[in-house]
């Protein structure tokens, strides 16, 4: 399985460790601003155990994030297929990070590592990322990434129940030329 390192960072797999953090992340309402619903612990636990199954059988996906100084558990990043019954087709690139590690430009360093690895090592033409539309956070990390948005995508994410985080906006990088070899 890969590791992603970077100047401040590591993106790796998931730890025993990591599980009380990510449930007391995924159970905070201003983390989980937009998505429909905080996440228990037996959830929390669930997505992690499923992300390392990921990551041991592919080699990629959603890795766990610890800053690389002192070890600290800070979030997830990674890629991802996009899922069935969305309005397009892909990998999705993603990130989420507990509140104490915002404003520090985590984000942006964890997603261009991903980014990184997806055009140079997996060889894909293009990566998507998608949010809630009202996200702005997560859309200025798209932009720092060089992401742009076409406003007639946007679309309405099927897996979200009705109301203001159902509205959600697409993303798009294609890989710098010579990069990319193929959608996948």
């Amino acid at each position: 399985m890969s590791e992603l390192r970077t100047d401040r960072l590591l993106l790796r797999g998931w730890r025993a460790s990591d599980l009380g953090p990510w449930a007391a992340m995924n159970a905070d309402p201003v983390v989980r601003a937009y998505f429909p619903e905080v996440l228990t612990r037996e959830q929390s636990e669930a997505s992690a155990a499923r992300f390392q199954a990921d990551l041991d059988r592919r080699g990629w996906g959603w890795w766990a994030v610890e800053v690389a100084a002192t070890g600290e558990f800070i979030g997830f990043a990674g890629l991802d297929p996009v899922e069935d019954g969305m309005p397009f087709t892909g990998v999705e690139a993603g990130w989420r990070l507990a509140r104490p590690a915002w404003g520090h430009g985590y984000a942006t360093e964890a997603a261009r590592a991903v980014v990184d690895h997806a055009f140079g090592v997996l060889g894909l033409a293009e990566v998507l990322a998608v949010t809630a539309a009202g996200n702005a956070r997560s859309r200025a990390v798209m932009r720092r990434l060089g992401m742009t948005r076409d406003p007639a995508e946007d679309f309405d994410d099927p897996g979200v129940p009705e109301g203001p985080l159902r509205r959600s906006v697409l993303y798009r990088l294609r890989a710098p030329e010579g990069r990319g070899l193929a959608a996948r």
